[in-house]
């Protein structure tokens, strides 16, 4: 690093610059550093020349005389020429590196191959309780969308979640140490302004070396109180670049908040229908429990009737057990359930939330908002994070490239140094100084080279990234759109066979107690209606989940919440300042 004290203008107009230079680092014609003026305080020995003449002893008195008839700058004057070299040093500014701009949507338009359809459901398919659900294209999704599932108590759940849970609070203190950081970051334009003040007691060398003071004293105190100041012309747009990645970190921040909203909002809905399916799965458990016990206690007496052979008992015995093995992990994952919607609510599990939920308190909403594609990128708040990354990495590429050029430095002092307090109202004990001062590097062994390559790939990294993160945001549309095309379906499907399977438990019990049918069939049918019932609540569960899962991936509808606050008008000029 090489560092010089300059008092003239550099470069020179006439100095010709490489057009890619010139092109590449933008710079004016000529950038102005104020000369360095030094006035030295009343009553010390003044430099070079005049020391050799106050050592020689010859004219110490009329040499005073003559500084005092001489006109002094003023501090008035400093203060004017300070400013106008801050104001020199500020337009004359310029930004290397690459200037952002924002994402535009991919060519694409449509989520899936042969684009959107709604869900196809045939006459039967309803006949068997299949609920048909439309896609209204272009549709704006809801701020509240929990809301279309009308139930009071999901809602008043999720407000608790809202208003308790701690994740939110973490990541809204994240963001406003994101945003305190920027303004931080933001002081670096501005002069740096302090006042300091020193006291001391000295002792002068005596012998060849003379005192500073007029009457040769040794021994002397001085008091220098003074105010200082130091500004950093930001020529090469290095602190404006460091100050725009901070910006687009603290919005990255922002964009993590509502992902941390999306999230919170969408895992009470998601565990509300667990709970709800777990609970129509155990009653569904019990109710065939309960019909096995009763057809047990029936094969058990036709036994001792000696209708029925022992080997029946033991076959209606074990599959009695097996269904009653299904219960424990069920009622397991129902309290379980019950746990993690009390923490989703922010309480200890010993504070259980008194609302609960069932498949008959939940109402699938039956038509769907999908908004355009074209939308996507601009209403996920994972796309907007990674966007906003991109826009950190583009910036400290130009933090990078502007610490290999010159750094400018203009700084100043006004004060008075006299040897008592009293002194310092004497005008002659005033002092200023102004000074200006550039460094360039000359020989780092390729450090800010390399670290500009590592600021390039980073940015490379993020626009991959960026890239993957939109391509992901595209597949959670469709698997949602597909999953729920085919869940109609299901639920029907699953319908037909619980009532297929009742009726033919039904039959195979009659014709068991008639000797028509051995207990091999009674087993297989019994069995096959457990599975149904239980399918069916799955299946159930899947169709409210996957409604729930496309709201998420559409974005939640944050834009229309009313607690946020309207985007930065596009056409400010200076969005970071």
């Amino acid at each position: 690093m090489s560092e010089m004290q300059v008092g003239f203008a550099v470069p020179s107009p006439d100095v010709k610059l490489p057009l890619s230079m010139r092109a590449r680092l933008r710079l004016p014609t000529a950038i102005l550093v104020p000369p360095r003026i030094a006035v030295p305080p009343s009553g010390q020995a003044p430099e070079d020349g005049h020391a050799g003449d106050a050592a020689s002893g010859q004219g110490d008195r009329g040499q005073d005389a003559r500084d005092r008839a001489a006109p002094r700058p003023s501090a008035r004057t400093a203060a004017r020429i300070l400013a106008a070299a801050l104001a020199a040093g500020s337009a004359s500014a310029c930004m290397v590196g690459p200037d952002f701009q924002g994402a535009t949507p991919p060519p694409v338009a449509a989520y899936t191959r042969e684009g959107l359809r709604n869900p196809a459901l045939t006459e039967q398919d309803r006949k068997n309780g299949g609920i048909g659900q439309t896609f209204a294209q272009g549709r704006d999704v809801p701020g509240e969308w929990w809301t279309l599932f009308r139930s009071r108590a999901l809602d008043s759940l999720v407000a608790e979640a809202l208003a308790r849970n701690p994740t939110l609070d973490a990541a809204q203190a994240t963001l406003r140490a994101a945003r305190a950081t920027t303004e931080a970051q933001r002081g670096a334009l501005f002069p740096q302004v302090a006042f300091g003040a020193q006291s001391s007691y000295n002792k002068a060398p005596g012998g060849d070396l003379q005192s500073p003071l007029n009457d040769n004293s040794l021994l002397y105190s001085l008091v220098t109180p003074q105010v200082t100041v130091s500004f950093v012309p930001d020529v090469f747009g290095g602190t404006r670049r460091a100050l725009e990645s901070q910006a687009a970190q603290a919005e990255g921040q922002l964009w993590q908040l509502e992902a941390a909203y999306l999230t919170l909002t969408t895992n009470v809905v998601a565990a509300a229908i667990q709970e709800a399916s777990l609970r129509a799965q155990i009653a569904a458990t019990e109710k065939v429990i309960q019909a096995q016990t009763e057809l047990l206690n029936l094969i058990t007496k036709q036994s001792n009737a000696g209708q029925v052979a022992g080997a029946d008992v033991v076959q209606q015995t074990a599959l009695l057990a097996q269904s009653q093995q299904l219960l424990p992990p069920l009622q397991r994952a129902l309290a379980q359930q019950r746990n993690l919607l009390t923490a989703l609510a922010g309480r200890f599990p010993s504070e259980e939330v008194s609302q609960t939920f069932t498949l008959a308190s939940l109402h699938l909403p039956r038509s769907l908002p999908v908004s355009l594609p074209s939308r996507l990128i601009e209403q996920r708040p994972d796309v907007k994070a990674a966007e906003a990354a991109v826009h950190a990495a583009s910036a400290q590429v130009g933090v990078a490239m502007a610490n290999r050029l010159p750094q400018f430095t203009i700084s100043g002092a006004v004060g008075a140094s006299a040897t008592n307090f009293a002194a310092l109202l004497n005008p002659a004990a005033s002092l200023w100084t102004i000074a200006g001062a550039v460094a360039q590097p000359l020989f780092d062994g390729g450090t800010l080279f390399k670290r500009q390559q590592a600021a390039e790939e980073t940015l490379v990294a993020a626009q991959a990234q960026y890239r993957a993160t939109v391509i992901t945001a595209y597949q959670n549309v469709a698997d949602a759109l597909r999953a729920l095309q085919a869940d109609g379906r299901a639920v029907a499907a699953a319908n037909a066979a619980v009532s297929a399977s009742r009726q033919s438990v039904e039959l195979v019990r009659k014709q068991f107690g008639l000797g028509a049918v051995s207990s091999a069939s009674l087993l297989i049918t019994q069995s096959a209606y457990l599975q149904a019932v239980v399918t069916q609540a799955q299946a159930q569960a899947n169709q409210y989940a996957d409604t729930a899962a496309l709201f998420q991936a559409l974005g939640g509808g944050w834009w229309n919440r009313r607690d946020v606050k309207p985007a930065r008008d596009p056409k400010d000029p200076a969005p970071f300042l």
